[in-house]
């Protein structure tokens, strides 16, 4: 469909399955390769102070278990036994969400930062120095702030918090009250702010650069974040080998990842395909009324939501993004095979799937990645692309993996609320 056509269809809040036209199987080096790879070096030292701060980290590796979804086959009929599995993000500890990746890794980046240029760190230092009485005693000096919908504030909040920064959550005053309990019960200072997720991160944004004690991060900017994220790449692969899953150019991967401003799933991509190149296929599920990745890369010049007539109201507020991350549009603009997406039914529907099925916690926004393999194995554009990459051929030697990326800690009440909900 042309773009009117496509713009009339999002209107109508009808999923689709958009393909990127600018999109390259072989995978494209970048600026930010030399940074993941320091991240890569960073988490290895760092294993020791997460570890001590995050016990349930096993090793200090922030990671989470590769789930099988075979019990959800009769829902994929194209599917055979142990082609579909689900990497469980929402299980991640403290955070409850795919955000601890990044997110964690940057609050701690930026600490070691800050104690290397007071002298507390050398060379052959240990991390656990930024434990030390004398590194709270620093940081307590400092300010860490973020702009949230509500899992990354999590993830920043309390971490900074936990290593003793003055931590900062600029959120929209509809974000989910019990996050912003959970914030302010670990000592982290919410600021509500009318007007959507846009307008928060703007607003702490433009704080943050009056103080220079304060440091923002900025999930539609930050490089750091993104590297951070990039490093699921190696662990999820790692998880499919280990269980006889091959991955190359004749046993594909394709992954679905819910999507919001595109910062985790931008990065987790981005180093899957640094790692497997024309061997996985990305596609990024965003909710029908906040479709910000697919505006703007469908436009002949970036647009957001409101451009496109859309509302940017839906149930899944993790996702609920009007405006897409520059850096992501960039990065990913010849990685990522194409946009599908979900209504707020499907997504209860799936929410209330995963857990009958598999006894799984979500969130509405973790739902949305459930509707991709049917969307390309049944619509038109997704026969289509299979085709078009031949991989129409190779069907029942393929791995597909739906990342689930919140829900662990959502209040039992609200969860039980949702699955009274009719779909």
């Amino acid at each position: 469909m042309n773009l009117e056509q496509l713009i009339q269809h999002a209107q109508a809040h009808r999923p689709l399955c958009w393909l990127n036209p600018h999109y390259q199987p072989a995978f494209s080096p970048s600026w930010i390769d030399a940074q993941i790879q320091q991240a890569e070096q960073d988490s290895e030292w760092l294993t020791t102070a997460i570890s001590h701060l995050i016990p349930a980290f096993t090793k200090g590796r922030i990671q989470a278990p590769l789930l099988s979804a075979n019990a959800l086959l009769p829902y994929y009929p194209d599917l055979q036994s142990d082609q579909l599995w689900l990497q469980a993000d929402h299980l991640l500890p403290v955070a409850g969400s795919v955000k601890a990746r990044g997110g964690f890794y940057e609050v701690l980046q930026h600490a070691s930062q800050l104690a290397q240029q007071a002298g507390l760190l050398s060379a052959n230092s240990d991390s656990l120095t930024l434990l030390s009485d004398a590194a709270k005693q620093l940081f307590a000096q400092h300010r860490i702030a973020v702009g949230s919908t509500g899992n990354l504030g999590m993830a920043i909040g309390i971490m900074a918090a936990l290593l003793g920064f003055q931590a900062e959550v600029h959120m929209s005053v509809e974000a989910k009250a019990w996050k912003k309990a959970r914030l302010r019960q670990h000592g982290v200072k919410v600021i509500e702010h009318s007007g959507d997720y846009s307008r928060a991160v703007a607003a702490g944004r433009a704080l943050a650069e009056q103080d220079p004690f304060t440091y923002f991060v900025d999930d539609e900017r930050s490089s750091s974040l993104f590297s951070g994220y990039a490093l699921a790449a190696d662990q999820v692969i790692q998880a499919l080998t280990e269980q006889g899953r091959r991955i190359d150019s004749e046993h594909p991967l394709l992954v679905y990842l819910p999507c919001g401003v595109g910062g985790a799933p931008g990065g987790i991509g981005y180093g899957l395909k640094r790692r497997l190149g024309d061997a996985v296929h990305l596609f990024f599920v965003e909710p029908c009324a906040s479709p910000c990745i697919l505006t703007a890369m469908a436009s002949p010049q970036p647009q957001d939501v409101y451009q496109w007539g859309l509302d940017n109201q839906t149930l899944a507020d993790g996702l609920a993004v009007p405006a897409a991350s520059e850096l992501v549009l960039t990065l990913l603009k010849t990685q990522l095979s194409g946009c599908m997406t979900v209504s707020d039914a499907s997504l209860l529907l799936w929410l209330q799937c995963a857990y009958q099925q598999l006894q799984l916690q979500l969130e509405p926004s973790a739902a949305a990645g459930f509707v991709g393999p049917q969307l390309l194995l049944n619509s038109p554009e997704g026969r289509q692309y299979l085709a078009q990459q031949g991989l129409d051929a190779r069907l029942k030697q393929t791995t597909h993996l739906i990342w689930t990326t919140g829900g662990s800690l959502v209040p039992e009440n609200e969860f039980q609320s949702w699955l009274q909900l009719p779909n």
